[in-house]
């Protein structure tokens, strides 16, 4: 039974897991605020999924075809996007963040195009569980804000002032 025809229950459940991923993990990112919401988000989850799918077809159409390298062309495009959402500003980068969420993304839409969306649902729950654990570690500790992490810039004016910081026993 071909996996990418449009007439088969297994295309649409592949599709639907790829949508339902790509939006809890954009939901979370959309309501923080963040680059790569709910569409964006769900768009690089089922085009991922489309693009591996595809890939994963061809070896049963064509002889030597290779699906491993569509995966590696999907890591290095993705890499592409998600260098596009880092900044630098004013000394610090931000939205690297961002960028492992889309490689994440990419890889949770490759595990489900390849078959796996058992797989993809527990990574898609896992980097939600990731982003939000930690989130809740940084406001329940204030040592790990510090740095460039630090949310005021008292933090940082103490570094630059060359005064020691709590961690700091100099």
């Amino acid at each position: 039974m071909p996996v990418f025809d449009p007439y088969t229950p297994i295309f649409w459940q592949r599709i639907v897991v790829a949508i339902i991923c790509g939006g809890i993990i954009g939901l979370e990112r959309q309501l923080r605020g963040k680059p790569a919401g709910i569409r964006t988000s769900i768009l690089i989850c089922l085009g991922t999924e489309v693009f591996v799918a595809l890939g994963a077809l061809l070896t049963t159409d064509i002889a030597g075809a290779d699906p491993s390298r569509v995966v590696g062309q999907v890591v290095t495009g993705i890499g592409f996007l998600g260098a596009g959402v880092i900044m630098a500003k004013e000394g610090l980068v931000q939205g690297v963040t961002s960028a492992a969420v889309i490689w994440m993304l990419a890889a949770i839409g490759s595990a489900i195009g390849l078959g796996h969306e058992h797989g993809g649902v527990v990574l898609a729950v896992l980097t939600v569980g990731v982003l939000t654990g930690v989130e809740l570690l940084e406001t329940s500790f204030l040592l790990l804000r510090e740095g460039v992490h630090a949310p005021h810039l008292s933090f940082r004016r103490r570094r630059d002032d060359d005064t020691p910081s709590p961690r700091d026993p100099s």
